[in-house]
């Protein structure tokens, strides 16, 4: 049962009769005092709040109530509805303990997608799933992993994805968060439409409009043609804003407004555009450190995690480094067509007592440059400790594969890894070393699969 609790009859017969043609049983009550009454009846699934009960347009009366109410049912869902839609207000109910915020009036699409969602996202978790039957259920194809952190983590993806609700993703460098929110594309109802990918750390503030929305030919100069922003690319599918935390506070306001109203404006264009997409987000830094110190919105970081998920550090969970390992000697096979590639039982041990800072990528990265440097066809602790003694050594010809053991292209993503892991990730450095541009650098990165190491400075 859905409880409407709301002063306006209107209101109250409006949602109930949408509830009641979509499958759910509705009751309604005018102020707290009947919604109480019902309460002691019956415990409701779902509350739908109004935000005020008398003529006062505060919303102070609806954030009392929501207290009273998480008080007595703490785990029913609670979504706040208002005509007096302001963002610190929302942000005060979710504080309480609100799962959403709508303002009217209202799209019963949209109403109806919140509801469905604070269902799926409300159910307890299951314990002690095994990674079978997830991937029985799930497409989590190159998602390594059977340890219970990594299951809790692939357990909540397989929830979330059947929702619509705005993710943030966290966790350190190199843990392939990417990946996580390419499985919740994949295993939604929008996995047939665009999944695009945005590093908002490799955009400048200059072009982020232009490349989030788009231009119109002669909207600026240089403006030479029509462009498609992201989001217009996006239409239908999933956007990916890795590297939310880098957005500086001008272009986080633009980016609010699509993510509240589903509009946005090409730049140079007049009207308003409207655009369905799933949000997901992700990030290395503390968001919450970063609304205290004012560097983040908070209305922003309020719209961006309906659900966040926490992606461990490889530290956490050692037990997965011998599948990653075997994962990642399988590439190698592949890629390089190799026929007999293996790694010592004492040198897998070795690995997992090592402090992998760059997490999957680190070992990942450890793994080829240990095949390139060694030569071998079975890596001993020896091989590793050689490979890991030349990671931050300035590259030169004595630190390059022999003759023709690899194609220009080959060598030229070898190159690049080295460099980028000698100046830590920094985008400047790395391209000014290789005498590139840092356009240039990102066009190599996506050439070569490697947009992961695009990470803040």
């Amino acid at each position: 049962m859905i409880l409407v609790i709301d002063d306006d009859k209107a209101i109250q017969t409006s949602i109930s009769l949408l509830l009641k043609q979509n499958g759910y049983t509705a009751r309604c009550a005018s102020n707290p005092k009947e919604a109480n009454e019902i309460i002691k009846e019956r415990t409701p699934e779902l509350v739908i709040l109004d935000m005020n009960f008398s003529n006062n347009s505060s919303g102070t009366e609806g954030l009392n109530y929501l207290s009273e109410l998480k008080a007595v049912v703490p785990k029913i869902p609670v979504i706040l509805i208002t005509a007096w839609a302001s963002i610190p207000l929302a942000i005060e109910g979710i504080k309480k303990g609100a799962f959403d915020f709508i303002s009217k009036p209202w799209e019963n699409e949209s109403l109806l997608h919140n509801i469905k969602t604070a269902f799926e996202l409300t159910k307890e978790p299951r314990v002690g799933i095994k990674r079978k039957e997830l991937d029985s259920k799930y497409d989590f194809t190159n998602i390594v992993g059977n340890s219970s952190e990594i299951l809790s983590v692939l357990s909540t993806v397989g929830r979330v994805s059947k929702t619509d609700a705005p993710v943030l993703i966290l966790g350190e460098s190199g843990t392939g968060k990417e990946l996580f929110a390419e499985a919740i594309h994949k295993n939604s109802s929008r996995k047939d439409a665009p999944f695009i990918k945005v590093n908002l750390g490799g955009i400048s503030s200059s072009l982020f409009e232009s490349e989030i929305f788009g231009h119109v030919k002669g909207a600026f100069t240089d403006a030479y043609n029509n462009r498609k922003g992201r989001f217009e690319l996006a239409d239908n599918g999933t956007i990916f804003l890795d590297e939310i935390g880098d957005l500086d506070l001008n272009s986080q306001v633009k980016l609010l407004r699509v993510l509240q109203d589903k509009t946005y404006q090409v730049l140079g264009e007049s009207k308003t555009r409207k655009v369905n997409v799933r949000v997901i987000c992700a990030t290395n830094r503390d968001l919450k450190s970063m609304v205290e110190k004012g560097t983040f919105r908070e209305d922003l970081y309020y719209r961006i995690n309906l659900i966040t998920i926490n992606i461990p550090s490889l530290t956490e969970r050692k037990s997965d480094i011998p599948l990653l390992v075997n994962y990642f000697i399988q590439t190698l096979k592949s890629i390089y067509n190799l026929d007999n590639i293996d790694v010592s039982r004492e040198a897998i041990k070795w690995l997992k007592n090592i402090r992998f800072t760059g997490n999957i990528r680190e070992l990942k990265n450890l793994i080829e440059r240990t095949w390139l440097i060694s030569g071998k066809n079975k890596f001993e602790i020896s091989d590793f400790e050689k490979a890991l003694q030349q990671t931050s050594t300035p590259i030169s010809k004595e630190n390059l594969p022999p003759v023709g053991a690899l194609t220009l292209e080959q060598i030229e993503k070898e190159m690049i890894i080295k460099t980028l892991e000698r100046f830590r990730g920094n985008m400047s450095k790395t391209a000014k070393s290789l005498g590139l541009s840092r356009a240039a650098l990102y066009r190599r990165l996506e050439k070569h699969g490697l947009s992961d190491f695009i990470k803040a400075e």
